[in-house]
């Protein structure tokens, strides 16, 4: 659990928006410094990207870090939806302005930033602690405005994919209470480290979960059905032979990561639920 957090529930006292905020600015660099990882940029090489490297995240994650303070805020005054995505489209611009017009994290503007408020709200539903009651604050709150929202048509290269493939886009994952993350990659993350698994090794381990059963649109985007079903399928694989436990894990790994790179893929909204996991893990809630 982290110091912060851990101080703050020993005073009584409510979890700050600034301690939310900055678990979610570090989340992400955890996902950014996370090598291997498949087809996606990290602090090693660019993956399957030819606009955007390293550098570029660092000015988005910079650009984003008061939005994450101030979505906490609305979160704990239980701002209605529209407030938030107000908030959300504000730091999507600024991000977009840090980059060049460069998307590198308007995934995890939603998905973060989402979060983010929901822990500022369940800390005032009620007694419960833990991954669950932020998920339950998320449904309770803007579960119906989320689902109303997966009404609209899409605009983005996610969400045009997902409806054209029949896909789970990130707005139904969202509607649904996240469950890819909370009934996947938190299990997985409590399964890893009862193996003893620690650092890459425990992230590389749920990022292959995840990687195993999205529906990751940026994937179906990049390469249709046959790249999404490559991606899912060798992720599978990754597990079956025992996943990242075993001593040539990292190796293959990063032969995973340069086929992905022959064939483009890069799985975004994989490396958004991860930033997820991280952030929870952060605050001291995956229990």
């Amino acid at each position: 659990m982290s110091s912060v957090l851990f101080a703050a529930r020993e005073a009584g006292t409510e979890w700050a928006p600034a301690a939310i905020g900055r678990a979610a600015t570090l989340a992400l660099h955890d996902e950014l410094a996370l090598a291997p990882k498949p087809g996606l940029v990290s602090l090693v090489d660019s993956g399957s990207h030819d606009d955007m490297d390293a550098h570029t995240f660092m000015r988005s994650l910079f650009a984003l870090r008061r939005y994450f303070v101030r979505i906490a805020e609305l979160g704990a005054a239980r701002a209605p939806f529209a407030e938030l995505e107000r908030c959300g489209l504000a730091a999507e611009a600024r991000m977009l302005a840090a980059t060049g017009g460069i998307n590198t994290h308007r995934g995890a503007v939603f998905t973060l930033g989402l979060l983010c408020a929901a822990v500022g709200a369940a800390q005032g539903d009620g007694p419960a602690q833990g991954a669950n009651a932020v998920r339950e604050a998320l449904l309770r709150h803007w579960g119906d405005a989320l689902a109303a929202r997966c009404e609209r048509t899409p605009r983005l290269p996610g969400g045009l994919a997902a409806r054209r493939f029949g896909l789970r886009s990130a707005s139904m994952e969202a509607a649904l209470g996240m469950p890819v993350l909370f009934e996947t990659a938190l299990p997985a993350w409590r399964r890893a480290l009862r193996q003893g698994l620690a650092g890459t090794r425990l992230r590389v381990q749920v990022f292959f979960e995840i990687l195993a059963v999205l529906d990751d649109a940026n994937l179906a985007h990049r390469g249709g059905l046959e790249g999404l079903h490559f991606a899912r399928d060798t992720g599978r694989d990754f597990l079956a032979a025992g996943g990242a436990a075993r001593a040539s894990a990292l190796d293959e790994a990063w032969a995973i990561h340069r086929a992905f790179v022959a064939r483009r893929l890069s799985p975004g909204g994989c490396a958004d639920l991860l930033s997820a996991a991280c952030f929870l893990d952060r605050l001291g809630l995956i229990d």
